[in-house]
Parts: structure tokens; sequence; C-alpha cells
């Protein structure tokens, strides 16, 4: 009898887009961003960082006064970062109202320069080989995350700024909010400051303002937004509806449902916008995603309830959620409706009716070949034990019977059937791409039943912005819906995808695709051009790689600082930037 235990997957490259093999239910624990984990009391490398001469060089380059900086060291010890900061934001606030006040402020000045100048000294005196080779990692780490806020558009300045206020071990999802945050705050806070009373000695005013920087860091979009809190009552937590079923689907019971709560003013389009992720991310993500996106309320949805695989997403949009309607005709909704032939050879004791998400690879042959022997040197049925491995592997694999003992892996052919695309969508490029493709695809048809409600809104075609295209879902579920295109600027760094999405527009488009192949080179600027050619987009659409947030993905799961996932932070900005040009025209 074989042994079970001669094969492992662990020998294979087990990657995936989605998190249901690993991931069991939901997130329902509140998560902790880098900010607010990071002990600033305790002693570290970055403690010799404020007292050296370099660091006071650093903030006169953020635009803050030598003097300035040199007596807020003074004040704060020269060791605590983030009340250093504050302070140095206080004395800039305090100092840019008395120019346009006749206020009486005495100027600021450096008093007993000499005891500042000893603070550096014995900064530089008291620090070791260890600790100056620490300091090196940090500046190298920080300046990695700068020259990477800085490609999404951010100003340099705002961007070291936001460093040093949450230090150098932030995610890069709280810089980009601090960054915001302090736009914001600078034009809340200073309209507010000219209705206020002055006072001689400006001890009150300077608590005030040491407040107010405090709140910029610790969420002021809230405040900015009005008097409605965070959507879940905190910014960690955001629980995984079960049933995973959306605002509403074309099946009973789900038929009726809307927003709640309603969509944020600042959401409401034009253009309407509609991002995908997916659902099973590490804690924190979505709140973090929903909060750059106007803190609308995501549409988590279980493909499996329109079509024969799970495929658990979750959606960000501000479109209408009345009046959608499927594609008709409606897709296979079984394992046996999609590929018939298979329930010949189905194993009995093989409860699967539907496939768990499709992956962006394949089972390898040592596996399948495992499995046949196993199940031929065994009586029928099986012991328990070795059903258990063979489900196991098959739920994993989305493994189908093809013969007696005989299990199979998905070809891509058969992929596209299970997630919408036309047969042969992705014919023409290598087979392992074929598979990397179609695993990081959307799921059409259920794309397509929220985009449905575009077609009444525009009969006469639309333009579309197309971030992060891969193989064109999007393209496809509007074109399946009878939604003429226009125009679309299409993104994607893939040359396979391109190759794929242009050939299937050569074939079916009735406009005009435009294509870039990185996101940075989508610039402001850029995005002006095509807004002022186009008269503006109607739909900005995409879903940033989920590499870094897939469960399966057990070795690279760092959430929104992964390397692919952060691309998200190039959406928001792109948004961003089209509602601003539209808002010009």
């Amino acid at each position: 009898m074989a042994d079970l235990g001669a094969y492992s997957d662990e020998e294979f490259n087990w990657d995936s887009s989605d998190g249901d093999g690993e991931v069991a239910g939901s997130i329902n624990g509140t998560g902790t961003s880098a900010a607010a984990s990071r002990n600033h009391d305790a002693p570290g490398s970055s403690t010799l960082a404020w007292q050296s001469s370099s660091s006071v060089e650093n903030f006169v380059r953020m635009g803050f006064e030598r003097n300035m900086v040199l007596k807020a060291m003074k004040e704060t010890g020269a060791g605590d970062a983030d009340s250093l900061v504050s302070l140095l934001l206080t004395y800039k606030e305090i100092g840019s109202e008395l120019e346009c006040t006749s206020s009486g402020y005495p100027p600021l000045a450096v008093e007993n320069e000499g005891e500042d100048d000893k603070i550096l000294e014995n900064g530089f005196t008291n620090s070791d080989d260890s600790g100056a080779e620490d300091f090196l990692k940090e500046v190298s780490h920080r300046d990695l995350k700068l020259e990477s806020i800085v490609s999404m558009g951010f100003p340099e300045a705002e961007a070291k700024m936001a460093i040093a206020r949450c230090g150098p071990d932030a995610a890069v999802s709280v810089l980009i909010d601090s960054i915001q945050a302090s736009q914001t705050a600078g034009e809340h806070y200073l309209g507010d400051f000219s209705n206020h009373e002055d006072n001689s000695n400006g001890e009150k005013k300077k608590k005030r303002l040491m407040e107010g920087n405090k709140r910029k860091r610790t969420g002021f979009r809230d405040e900015v937004q009005g008097s409605r809190g965070p959507l879940y009552g905190n910014h960690d937590s955001m629980p995984l509806p079960n049933p995973m079923v959306g605002f509403n689907l074309p099946i009973e019971p789900f038929r009726s449902g809307d927003r709640w709560p309603s969509l944020p003013t600042q959401a409401i389009g034009p253009p309407y916008f509609y991002y995908e992720n997916v659902a099973c991310a590490p804690k924190g993500v979505w709140t973090t995603i929903s909060r750059f996106l106007y803190d609308v309320r995501p549409e988590f949805v279980d493909s499996s309830f329109l079509c024969a695989t799970n495929r658990k997403r979750g959606y960000v949009h501000n479109l209408p959620v009345k009046n959608r309607s499927p594609l008709i005709p409606l897709p296979p909704k079984s394992i046996f409706e999609a590929f018939p032939r298979t329930e010949k050879w189905w194993a009995t004791w093989d409860p699967r009716r539907k496939f768990n998400c499709l992956q962006t690879c394949t089972a390898p042959a040592t596996l399948i070949e495992h499995i046949r022997s196993t199940l031929a040197s065994n009586e029928d049925p099986p012991p328990p034990r070795v059903q258990k491995f063979v489900l196991e592997e098959c739920r994993k694999w989305n493994l189908i019977w093809i013969g007696r003992n005989k299990v199979a892996p998905l070809e891509p052919h058969e992929m596209e059937l299970l997630l919408g695309f036309p047969p042969d969508h992705t014919r023409g490029i290598t087979k392992t791409e074929r598979y990397r493709s179609l695993g990081n695809a959307f799921q059409v048809d259920t794309v397509a039943y929220h985009l449905s409600v575009l077609k009444e809104l525009f009969p006469d075609g639309m333009n579309v912005l197309s971030l992060f295209s891969g193989i064109g879902g999007a393209e496809v579920a509007l074109h399946k819906l009878g939604i003429r295109l226009k125009n679309v600027l299409s993104v994607e760094k893939s040359k396979a995808n391109r190759t794929v999405l242009r050939s299937w527009w050569d074939d079916n488009g009735t406009g005009t695709l435009y294509e870039i192949d990185d996101i940075q080179k989508l610039s402001s600027e850029l995005i002006e051009v095509y807004v002022r050619r186009f008269g503006g987009f109607d739909l900005v659409i995409g879903g940033s790689p989920c590499n870094n947030l897939a469960g399966s993905n057990r070795h690279h799961r760092d959430g929104l600082d992964g390397e692919h996932s952060s691309l998200f932070y190039h959406y928001v900005r792109i948004l961003e930037a089209v509602k601003s040009a539209m808002q010009r025209m």
C-alpha cells in the first residue's frame, strides 16, 4: 500500500490569489497599525538619530529653522522623536501666525546655545559602533520608503515629515495617511486659529497647537469629514459577512438590499470607481482600503453564489446597487453543470459540487501519480485516512475526476469557462502564463452583475480607465453587458496580459484602446491630457495584485506594504488625479 507520508506539497511553490485554502472563516479580530504598535518610549537605534547633527540638517532641509530645531531638541530631551516633531510643527504654526498678526509674541530664541551644542556632542560621544550601524540601517530603510512614497506622486518634503512623525518602522499606509491628514489638517487648524484670542505668554496657544498636531497623527480624517465616525467603530476591525453575499444577489433570498451606511458625499461620482481585492486579507487591510477610498463600505462577495467556483473578493465602489441584473445566459452553477463528463468518474465519497478559488499554478504530475497509485493499491471505497488525504489535495488543487482512480488539474480553457471569459481567451501565451493570468483575473459574471447598472446610465457608451487590467476582465464584462466602450485607457505591466487584451480588443472592441505598461508613467499631467481628450472618464476600475494579501501565499503575506499590493496606493493617487482634472474641466 502506498505511503501517504511519502508525498509533501511543501516541495512545490504554493502560489495563490486567494485565501480560501488556508484562511478559514472570517477576519473577526482587530488589527494594529505599525504606527500604533511602535513603542516610542523604548530606547532603540533611532535614539542616536535625534541627537546627531545630521538630524538637525534633515529638519532644516524640511523647512524648519535651525534655532527652532535646537530649541525643540532641548525641550524634548533630544530623545522623543514624536514630541520633537509635534513641537516643531507647533513652533512653525505659531511663527506663521505671528507674521500676519500683532499679537505681541516674543521672537523664538535659543537659550544657552552652548548647551544645545553639548547635547549634540554627547550624542556622538556616547554612541558606539553598533549604534552607528543600526542608524545606517535605519536610514537606508527610511530612504527606501521615502523613494516609494515619492514615486506615488507625494512631495518629498511631506514624505520626510511623515516618516519623522510616524517613525521609520511605520507602514507605508500609515505614512500616506499621515501625509493626507496633515494636508487637510493644516488648512483646518489654521482656519480655526484666526478666531482664537491671543494671550501674552503664548502657553495656551502652544498647548492647543500641540493637541492639534497630535490629532493630526491619530485620525484627523474623521474630524474633517464631520460627525460621522469610523465605519466599524475603529480603524482595525472589519468582520467579513457570512454568507458573503454582498449588498444583494440575483437569487432568493438575497434579491433586495441596499448600502448601509449610505454613500459618503465625497465618494459620489463622477467618475464611478470600482476596486477589487481578495477578501481574506490580513487584518486591518480592508479598513485601510476603505479609509483611502472615502470610507466607502466594501461589498464582500463569494462568486460561488453566481458560478461554479468559490472566489471570495471585496469590492469598494460608488456604483448604484439597485436594479442590478445578471448576465444572460446564466453561467453553470456546479461542477457537473460545467463539466458533465466528470460525473461518470466522480468518486462517491467526494462531496464537492463547486471548486475552491482558482489558483495561479497547477498541481504537479508527481502528486497526480501519487494519488492514482494510492487509490489503486486500496479497495473501493478506500479507507477513511486515504479518502481524507485525496480530498484535501483535490480541494487544494481543484482536481477533477477523469477516469478510474484518476484525477487531473483544470486546463486553462476550463478555467476560462469558470471565470466567464470567452473560449480561447488566453490562447497564444504559454500555459504557465495562462494559469497565472487566469488565477489573478476578475470573475466576469460577478463583476458584470455589479456593473450592469451602468447600461442605462451610459446608453451611448463609456470612457474607461482600467488600472492593472490583467487579461481584460472589466472590458469583457462591460462588453458582455452590451455597453459600448468608446475609449479605454489600460494600464498593465505584464506583456503576456497586454497581448491577451489586445487580441481580444482587435476582435471585439468598438472604440479605441490606449495602453500604458507602467502605472508610474501615468502622471497627473498625463491624466489631465486624457481627461481633456475624452471629456473625462466615466469609470475607473481595477484591482491591484493580491500576492501579498492571499492567505495561501504564506511566505510573502505582507499586506498593503508588500511589493505588489502596495500598488493599491497608485489606484488612490490616480483616482484623485482624475477627480481633480474633471473638476477643472
